[in-house]
């Protein structure tokens, strides 16, 4: 008989490997998506159709000035009350020549990510206010200190492919102030790909003044960009809106590639019904391709059309909803039928705390934007109270969730190996079972995700451990993330330079 000792360093031994990294990661980033398509051929012809309608009947209004005279030099037409129309050549020619893929850098060329095709990368968007406090548990305004921890923390969930500035530093009242520390917290925390937002188009040349410092010198930013641009050129129902296209044009200047925003909401700024909100959505991003790409053909923008819902008896915001993940995963289908890089929006919880709620439209909503195919999904790590609050606890359970969600796009492998005809035979007719087999072993390392936040003992043994929640064990490894992970991603003169030459409040 087996002492119990060793029973014991054997079940340490089991203990160990299941803790113990896998040789094969079962769920990288970058999986397969487009296996969920919520519209029929015919449909996304039917709206697509009406969007060209739309921008040649309607087109858009409030053309600033400079864009106008490049538009009309590519053809487009004077329309009723100064708006600009779009025939369906013109914009058809902005699809064909528009970039497909492009690479979106990070400083660590390991992090970067191909962005087009049918690859899918959970990323960070926002400009959550408040901050969900990890000792209260309750709400309070986002500082400039929580955007740099933001940012330690996900630089170490490998699920967050890039960060995007989660919050806004409400303490910095000054928008200079505001987008100088916004990308430096950036680029001191993490060397992922990066995005940022900024407020007026004069604050791009300054900023990649910073960039090229970090990059190596003048102009090497732009030759190898590791920051896009954030932007919403487009202010649903059909204009643009000047100071955001004066951004765009900075932008292209400084081959700052860019995430083209339209954030229409259903019932209030687009239609009510989700075909009609779809055709006009994608009319407004059309319009933000047309635009880029008469500025510079073939410059790299995502498509990001993004879907917002209303609650239409109150007026407020409902990113967790059923329609929103099917708007979102509509939208991918779309974008990705045009064969351009898709950017959507997920994840966006209306729960405030970490709780049922908070779980069910997080799973619910950003699956079904994989599923779909969407090539960036933004929002999708983080965000809380409809998109009103970040926090530290939501990042490590998405991070985990995302992993849940690549073992689901990776699908099933049938292969002679797999299907284990002799492993079938050898354990009917020898133990019984398939517990220890070097079939079971292979596959363990191989096909399952094993999570580290998640519990999954059996009640007694989590009663004995503490009856740990969830959000408790996620409050747990935020703060030992935060406590012990400062990279040093600036070397001290690159540092010593940047505060030389910008009043960093940090």
């Amino acid at each position: 008989m087996p002492s119990d000792s060793g029973k014991r360093s054997g079940r340490r031994a089991r203990h160990a490997q299941r803790a113990a990294k896998p040789v094969i990661d079962p769920c990288p980033p970058g999986q397969t998506g487009g296996a969920f398509k919520p519209l029929t051929h015919p449909e996304i012809e039917q709206i697509y159709e009406t969007a060209l309608r739309l921008l040649d009947s309607l087109g858009m209004g409030n053309v600033p000035d400079r864009l106008a005279t490049d538009l009309r030099a590519a053809g487009a037409q004077p329309g009723e009350q100064d708006r600009l129309l779009f025939p369906r050549r013109m914009v058809e020619h902005a699809i064909h020549t528009a970039a497909q893929t492009f690479t979106f850098h990070g400083r660590d060329k390991t992090r970067s990510i191909q962005v087009g095709g049918d690859r899918v990368f959970f990323g960070t968007g926002g400009a959550a206010v408040q901050t969900l406090d990890m000792d209260t548990g309750l709400y309070r305004p986002s500082t400039l200190i929580d955007l740099h921890d933001f940012t330690r923390l996900q630089d170490t969930l490998a699920n967050v492919s890039w960060f995007t500035r989660c919050c806004v530093a409400t303490d910095l009242p000054d928008v200079f102030d505001l987008d100088v520390n916004t990308v430096y917290a950036l680029v001191r925390n993490t060397t992922k790909p990066v995005a940022t937002s900024f407020t007026l188009a004069q604050h791009v040349a300054p900023i990649v003044e910073m960039l090229d410092l970090v990059a190596g010198g003048p102009g090497d930013f732009s030759k190898r960009p590791f920051l896009k641009a954030h932007i919403s050129p487009v202010i649903s129902p059909l204009r643009y809106g000047e100071d955001a296209v004066d951004v765009v044009y900075e932008c292209i200047a400084h081959n700052i590639p860019m995430s083209c925003i339209t954030a229409a909401q259903a019932g209030a700024t687009a239609p009510a019904t989700l075909a009609g909100f779809l055709a006009q959505s994608l009319a407004e991003t059309l319009a933000s391709l047309v635009m880029v790409n008469t500025i510079r053909p073939g410059f790299p923008m995502v498509f990001s059309n993004w879907p917002f819902i209303v609650d239409l008896r109150t007026g407020s915001f409902a990113g967790g909803s059923g329609e929103t993940a099917i708007l979102n995963a509509a939208s991918a289908q779309i974008t990705n039928w045009l064969g351009l890089p898709s950017g959507v929006a997920a994840s966006m919880t209306d729960a405030k705390a970490i709780d049922a709620q908070y779980g069910a439209e997080k799973g619910m909503t950003s699956l079904a934007a994989a599923l779909a195919g969407g090539n960036l999904i933004y929002e999708s790590s983080g965000m809380t109270a409809s998109l009103l609050g970040a926090s530290f606890e939501a990042f490590v359970l998405d991070n985990e969730m995302h992993s849940h969600t690549y073992r689901a796009l990776r699908g099933i492998e049938v292969s002679e190996e797999n299907l284990g005809f002799d492993a079938i035979c050898q354990s009917v007719l020898g133990d019984g079972h398939f517990l220890g087999s070097a079939h079971t072993y292979a596959a363990m390392e191989r096909d399952y995700f094993y999570p580290a936040i998640a519990d999954r003992d059996a009640p007694r043994t989590w009663e004995m451990a503490g009856a740990t929640d969830a959000w408790s064990a996620a409050r747990d490894k935020a703060k030992e993330v935060l406590a012990t992970h400062y990279p040093t991603y600036l070397t001290k003169a690159q540092d010593a330079e940047i505060r030389r030459r910008f009043r960093i409040l940090t």
